[in-house]
């Protein structure tokens, strides 16, 4: 799975997704510490222990570089960046029964909102699996020769 290129500077606006979820209860928000672990145990189940561990590390980080979905307190999708490595987006998540509403699209921008506000032009999409998603919601381009990329040799994935 290749890595992905991002133009921060030409993000599209996510305050109408936003505005749009929010009409149906859902609620994007930056995760904060006393949410740790129930994020934590959602992402395990519904993402895997590698992704738990990245996520992990977002909340080391301040301000804490996760994005959650909820509706009426329920987790329905997840986003970090600068998890695994300095630079990169990922992990992600959103439950299946939730998916093509828009919510892993807002979680994406504004994520990569964020990363830009941070200071970064560009971002990296790691070890990306629905290119055709990235590409369309944020413009991002596959980056050759990045497979196999930064997950290579991590203990619970498998050769890219």
């Amino acid at each position: 799975m290749p890595d992905m290129l991002v133009n921060l500077l030409n993000l599209p606006p996510a305050e109408p997704l936003v505005a749009t979820l929010a009409a149906e209860g859902i609620q994007i928000r930056r995760a904060m510490a006393p949410d740790r672990h129930l994020i934590l145990d959602w992402v395990v189940r519904h993402a895997g222990a590698p992704a738990a561990g990245e996520c992990e590390v977002a909340f080391s980080r301040i301000p804490v570089s996760c994005f959650i979905a909820t509706r009426n307190r329920e987790i329905l999708g997840f986003a970090c960046y600068e998890a695994t490595a300095r630079n990169f987006f990922g992990p992600t998540e959103v439950l299946q029964t939730e998916r093509g509403r828009g919510i892993g699209k807002v979680l994406l921008i504004r994520s990569l909102q964020a990363m830009r506000d941070e200071g970064y032009a560009y971002a990296i999409i790691g070890g990306v699996g629905p290119a055709e998603f990235y590409a369309k919601s944020v413009g991002a381009v596959p980056i050759e020769n990045s497979t196999p990329g930064i997950y290579r040799d991590f203990l619970g994935g498998t050769d890219n």
